[in-house]
């Protein structure tokens, strides 16, 4: 009998009941647990619990019934009515600063003096009162939209608030309020500052000098340095309108003042700094000011401002961040500060620093009988000093570079004096066959560039130049080497030789796809696929660099990382089936349209950082022949830039070859990291091949990994062959607009 009723348990169990996705993830949640947890306890994925959660898939047995009895205990824990004061589950990408605490009932706005016994506070979903609970600093959990909290909502009688216990494993008490803050002011004058995690301190500063030393001294901002001998993270204060307006600055520029990029050297709150003993860097006092007093020792003092309205936050890269109230634009910075770094400046600029910061120019030596250190080169890092302007090849610098000053003024050099790798734009038009088709798909590839720097050996020194090099795949330069020979008609294919029409293929050696025409430069990269294609490569010279590295592992890395976790938090994990990825990618930014401001972020700090390695000049009287600012860096690279490049469209015409080799189909357009195909079907699953849920080898794979690819969009082939007939355009880049099919004017190739 004993078997039957148990039998009859088991039966009951498989049809378990469970509360609805949003209260299981409420549940979790209130309780302080991670997805990873979860997944741990019950034995299955983390993809698995997410699904759970959304509502995309329901628990089976035997896992159902200790799912169904986890949040049978933590409804009893955290009834629905707690659900507003539950607190957030930390972020698992994002290592937590603070011990989880209990949160208590009531809590209030903290001072400077309070905040050092407090955890992270909270918005509540249905009042601005600002609650008191133990959360991670990376704020990934969404706080309350709110407008600016008003002096009112303050409740100063509330409570005071438990200390929360001492930091967490791997936490830094120096900056126990995190990486930044923003800076606002209530209508009654009262300053607020608004940290990650929802922390909101009191500001007791009336200028600006004193923010900074208040900002040095009381606020408990910055964060650790990413490498052993690097430097730790300047505190970063964002100031809104308000602000501004309460420091005496001005809200806006003025156009003298835009093209400058800074306020008047003159003005009121600069003198106030100078009679403070503050020193502001070059720049001056502009959209992303620095300052500081010389270090004394290992001691830094320096404070970053960020002004939003000062266009500090560029749309293009931070759509709509600088609009949002104060604790929703501390919660996407601060998104980013954990999982990136601490913005210095512009994304651009910050994929730079990022570099420096996991490869620090210089270490610390050894003790010496006196026990004194001194700094010595830190190997495997571009070194503190830049390489001298005319020491660079001139095949490797740019038009008005001093190194090219004796030629001729209106001279244009070409593939045999410069070096040209740049992403692709390339198009054809469609065939008989072609046009029969419905649809025209774009894919694009996630962070392509990023995926371009991973495991690329890249030059740490000066370039040896060498006359009739035998080819090293291995050694990274500049090749001068006739291509003109490789005939994409025949081709190797791992080992195999394969016929393809090569009328229909890029040439993978320019960026327009036209087939060269005799010697031209080219990046170790490009010259390594012609011979992966099957073809000899006789170089007639080279620039090489003897001493290399992988010097950008570490920053793809932690770009990656802090991609496919943000990408997490909005629905989209790593380990989706194909089907599942295209449905989850669909709407994927309306599910939280604050992080998904943190993915643009994050993939303008790839291409931004890349650009700046070949930083042109910005005005500032420059003349060509001239040193600009930007050569005495030693992140002034653009041999590194070729090779990322020039690694990048060579895995994407290696995708492109092997699908056509197993397919027989040919792309109509590529720009940069999307490819436009003819299919008969909407989706990108219409043609590529793929077999029991498997992609093509070494084709395209859809996911959200750097190097796959997503669904860019999908247009008519009417669509297509309308707009290039509109315009007289036969070889229109449709790669440009499949994305939404808007086209508003001829393409002129920008």
């Amino acid at each position: 009998m004993s078997e039957l009723f148990d039998a009859v348990d088991a039966l009951v169990a498989s049809r378990a009941a469970l509360p609805p996705p949003a209260e299981r993830k409420r549940l979790r949640s209130a309780h302080g647990l991670t997805i990873d947890e979860v997944a741990t306890a019950l034995k299955v994925r983390r993809a698995t619990v997410s699904g759970w959660e959304s509502g995309k898939t329901e628990p089976r047995p035997p896992e159902r019934d200790a799912y169904a009895r986890l949040l049978d205990k933590l409804a009893e824990l955290y009834p629905a009515a707690q659900a507003d004061t539950a607190p957030p589950a930390p972020d698992a990408a994002v290592p937590a600063t603070f011990t989880a605490a209990p949160a208590p009932a009531e809590a209030r706005t903290l001072s400077t003096g309070e905040a050092s016994e407090a955890a992270v506070m909270t918005a509540t979903e249905n009042t601005q009162t600002p609650v008191l609970v133990a959360a991670a600093p990376a704020a990934a959990p969404r706080p309350a939209r709110t407008t600016r909290t008003s002096s009112t909502s303050r409740r100063p009688g509330a409570k005071k608030a438990a200390p929360a216990g001492t930091p967490a494993s791997g936490s830094d008490p120096r900056f126990e309020n995190g990486p930044l803050a923003v800076v606002d002011v209530e209508d009654d004058g009262t300053v607020l500052a608004y940290c990650t995690g929802g922390l909101v301190l009191d500001v007791p500063a009336k200028s600006i000098p004193a923010l900074v030393d208040w900002t040095l001294r009381e606020a408990k901002l910055g964060a650790p340095k990413l490498a052993g001998p690097g430097k730790d993270a300047d505190p970063l204060i964002v100031l809104t309108e308000s602000a501004l307006e309460r420091y005496g600055l001005p809200v806006t520029l003025t156009e003298e003042e835009k093209h400058a990029g800074r306020i008047p050297e003159g003005h009121k709150v600069i003198k106030q700094l100078a009679r403070a003993e503050w020193k502001l860097t070059k720049r001056g006092f502009g959209p992303w000011a620095r300052i500081y007093r010389p270090a004394t020792g290992s001691e830094r003092a320096c404070v970053q401002l960020c002004i939003p309205s000062w266009n500090a936050l560029d749309t293009r890269h931070w759509g709509e961040a600088g609009q949002l109230p104060p604790a929703e634009l501390a919660r996407v910075l601060g998104v980013y500060a954990s999982r990136v770094m601490t913005p210095r400046g512009s994304t651009a600029v910050t994929g730079l620093e990022l570099m420096t910061a996991l490869h620090p120019p210089t270490r610390a030596t050894a003790p010496d009988e006196n026990g004194k250190r001194t700094g010595e080169h830190n190997p495997g890092s571009l070194g503190k000093d830049a390489i001298a302007p005319m020491n660079w090849p001139p095949c490797e610098v740019p038009d008005g570079h001093p190194v090219l000053k004796d030629l001729p003024r209106f001279h244009v050099r070409g593939p045999a004096e410069k070096l040209f790798e740049e992403a692709y734009d390339w198009a054809r038009p469609m065939t008989d066959a072609e046009c029969t088709l419905r649809h025209l798909v774009g894919i694009d590839v996630n962070m392509a560039f990023a995926a371009g720097a991973n495991g690329l050996n890249v030059g740490l020194s000066e370039a040896t130049h060498v006359k009739a090099p035998a080819f090293d795949p291995k050694l990274p330069g500049s090749w001068l080497v006739d291509l003109s020979h490789v005939d994409l008609s025949r081709v190797k294919v791992g080992k195999e030789w394969v016929e393809l029409d090569g009328s229909l293929l890029p040439s993978p050696f320019t960026p327009k796809g036209e087939r060269p025409t005799g010697p031209a430069w080219y990046a170790t990269p490009t010259v390594a696929y012609a011979a992966e294609l099957g073809y000899e490569v006789r170089p007639i010279e080279a620039w090489v660099r003897y001493e290399n590295g992988r010097y950008l592992d570490g920053w793809y890395n932690r770009l990656r990382d802090a991609y496919l976790a943000t990408m997490a938090d909005l629905g989209v994990d790593a380990d989706l089936a194909p089907a599942d990825f295209l449905a989850a990618m669909d709407g994927y930014k309306a599910r939280d349209p604050e992080l998904a401001i943190v993915t643009t972020a994050i993939k303008a700090t790839v291409k931004g950082g890349l650009g700046k390695l070949r930083e042109r000049p910005r005005g500032e009287g420059w003349k060509p022949g001239e040193p600009w600012r930007a050569l005495s860096r030693p992140t002034w690279r653009p041999d590194i830039r070729a090779a990322v490049i020039s690694r990048t469209r060579m895995n994407l015409h290696r995708k492109i070859v092997k699908h056509a080799a197993f397919t027989g189909q040919y792309p109509i357009a590529i720009l940069s990291d999307c490819v436009v195909y003819a299919a008969n079907g909407e989706s990108p699953l219409d043609f590529l091949p793929y077999r029991e849920g498997k992609p093509l080898p070494g084709g395209f794979k859809l996911g959200i990994n750097p190097g796959l690819v997503k669904h860019e969009g999908t247009q008519s082939v009417l669509w297509g062959e309308e707009v290039r007939e509109r315009f007289n355009a036969p070889e229109l880049n449709l790669a440009r607009y499949i994305k939404d099919g808007t086209v508003t004017d001829v393409d002129n190739g920008e």
